[in-house]
């Protein structure tokens, strides 16, 4: 079973319906999801809300290998995500070796305000958390209690692992950064990181019609499908 953790957000709460869809339509494997969802986590994410924080599950994400029982492999993902291949794929390139794996981006954002008028932050290994192969039994660090009061640079910057060395490389493929990267065509997952066609601002955006095709196919219902047949004759 692949099992995936996407972020939730109040503020759009249609972009993980759609990120988790677009999953299911590709996958070649049973796939368990799990959104992270605040409400959910009561008494176990206690963090109070950071002003620099732009979503709901920019700690939380944290507690994928806590939730998972710190056993066997789990990827988290945030919402803003188009998955465009098969997620089997991503799952294949599980390593033992590592702790967790990631797409290494070298992104230092030029704006100072990203979507919702939140504030664009510039850190090292910036947007590397966004999708996250984690192999559990080697996250034992995150504990609620380490994710609740480590700051968010420990936590972003994988400071809780202790060696740089434990973190592998996935393909840039799967983390491709809409609008900051050039457009291609063999990608993975899309990354709306500077904000998605699910905000009016964003409606424009690169892969936006990618989208919001996905969103239709979400909400399409083929209601020509399971009618009993006309009856004839008496």
């Amino acid at each position: 079973m692949i099992r995936v953790f996407i972020g939730y957000s109040r503020s759009a709460p249609v972009a993980s319906s759609v990120a988790a869809l677009s999953i299911n339509r590709r996958a070649s494997q049973p796939v368990a999801i799990t959104h992270l969802v605040l409400n959910q986590l009561a008494g176990i994410y206690t963090r109070p809300h950071h002003e620099l924080q732009s979503t709901d599950f920019s700690f939380s994400r944290f507690l994928t290998p806590y939730l998972a029982g710190f056993d066997g492999w789990a990827i988290f993902m945030d919402d803003d995500m188009l998955v465009l291949d098969d997620i089997a794929k991503l799952w294949a390139l599980r390593d033992e070796r590592y702790a967790v794996q990631v797409v290494k981006h070298n992104h230092i954002p030029k704006e100072d305000v990203k979507f919702l008028g939140k504030a664009q932050t510039r850190y090292e290994k910036k947007n590397w958390s966004s999708v996250m192969l984690f192999n559990c039994a080697k996250c034992t660090a995150l504990t609620p209690d380490y994710v609740n009061s480590a700051t968010g640079l420990e936590l972003h910057q994988f400071k809780w692992l202790g060696n740089d060395g434990l973190i592998g490389e996935i393909p840039h493929r799967w983390n491709h950064l809409a609008d900051y990267d050039p457009h291609e065509k063999d990608v993975a997952i899309v990354h709306y990181t500077i904000g998605g066609p699910f905000y009016d601002d964003f409606k424009d955006c690169s892969y936006s019609k990618e989208w919001l095709d996905e969103r239709q196919q979400m909400l399409h219902c083929d209601q020509s499908k399971g009618k009993k047949p006309a009856r004839t004759g008496t």
